[in-house]
């Protein structure tokens, strides 16, 4: 099979024997699929993807074998994830394994020369092509624990944990702040059957009715979910990258707040029904725009709700999402604009 991505096509190109190597957090692509060696990913589809092809797949937080013949590493949009791969890969490697390093010229891959002189590490460059680079070095001493990367934040009155690769990482992300707003002052429609939480830790019924079930879409470093939490809810929280779902159950914990958090593509590994579904959905895969994720989130959340139940989400200004609201709901609201981002709420109608 023909390499797909700019990066695996230099790849493909090169006079090396890659059998049995190590590739980390690698973009989808068939020519690395169907190949040989093992995967260290972040994304849940990436991961899945390996294994049902029979090949070994590693999540993020998951220390993958020492003794591998080599690794390549695909060079994320983001520096600090960057930096903490090629750490986790000095940290879980034997010293002197042939690690090669592959990005795209504008997603900062021409600052891993220095990264790596900065870590006392040898580089040296082996190809360009398709606007991409690719430079050699070997595995040496860790220059921090993996471990070191987890940071802690406060905003929105919480206690945030964060790791570089999760959405907005170490700030509150200006979407999620007019989210939030939204939020408190147009209170979900479910949140009217309960309290708030005693000592911000439990939640009691009225009239007897169950604490409202809500489901938080892509929730990063969990604010959401801690919000929600907060209000009474019964919280489930799903995301597609490993890291942000730790972070996530760091938050809860931290903020001592309970909720399920669970690894999952939008609702794939979701079962159930829920009164709220609450997202801030992403639209870029690196530096692609992807409209997938939000569109089935938007057009499958009917399934996910019972009637009478919300999806409530907050987007660019810019993004298609009223039609698929239109086309999804019969209806929707703007609970919030300020022209950058827009919240919109839907309600599933009762039968």
């Amino acid at each position: 099979m023909s390499a797909q991505t700019p990066q695996c096509q230099l790849l493909a190109r090169q006079d090396a024997d890659y059998r049995g190597w190590l590739w980390v957090a690698p973009p989808r692509d068939g020519w690395l699929e169907s190949g040989e060696g093992s995967v260290w990913s972040a994304d849940l589809d990436v991961c899945e993807a390996w294994r049902n092809a029979g090949r070994p797949a590693y999540d993020a937080l998951t220390v993958p074998p020492r003794e591998v013949p080599g690794a390549v590493l695909f060079w994320p949009k983001s520096l600090a994830l960057g930096e903490w791969w090629l750490s986790a890969l000095n940290t879980a490697l034997a010293a002197g394994t042939p690690i090669q390093v592959v990005g795209e010229n504008q997603g900062g891959i021409k600052r891993v020369p220095q990264i790596l002189a900065d870590s006392r590490q040898a580089c040296r460059k082996l190809d360009s092509a398709r606007r991409c680079s690719l430079f050699a070095s070997q595995a040496g001493q860790a220059a921090h624990e993996p471990e070191a990367a987890w940071q802690t934040f406060a905003a929105g009155g919480f206690t945030l944990a964060t790791h570089p690769g999760v959405f907005g990482h170490g700030k509150l992300d200006a979407g999620t702040r007019l989210l939030m707003e939204a939020l408190t002052q147009s209170p979900l429609p479910a949140l009217g059957q309960t309290s708030l939480p005693i000592d911000g830790q439990t939640s009691r019924p009225i009239d007897g009715k169950a604490s409202p079930r809500a489901l938080d879409v892509g929730c990063g470093d969990g604010i959401l979910s801690a919000w929600l939490a907060k209000q009474g809810c019964q919280v489930t929280a799903v995301d597609l990258s490993a890291f942000a779902v730790e972070a996530t159950r760091r938050t809860l914990a931290a903020n001592q707040l309970t909720g399920t958090v669970v690894q999952s593509d939008v609702y794939r590994q979701i079962t159930g029904t829920f009164e709220a579904v609450v997202s801030n959905p992403p639209f870029h895969q690196e530096r692609s725009i992807d409209y997938g994720p939000t569109q089935r989130l938007i057009r499958e959340a009917p399934a996910h709700l019972v009637d009478g139940g919300s999806l409530t989400l907050v987007a660019n200004a810019f993004l298609p999402y009223p039609d698929w609201l239109q086309e999804t709901f019969g209806s929707f609201e703007i609970l919030a604009d300020n022209r950058r981002f827009r919240v919109y709420r839907a309600i599933k109608s009762r039968r």
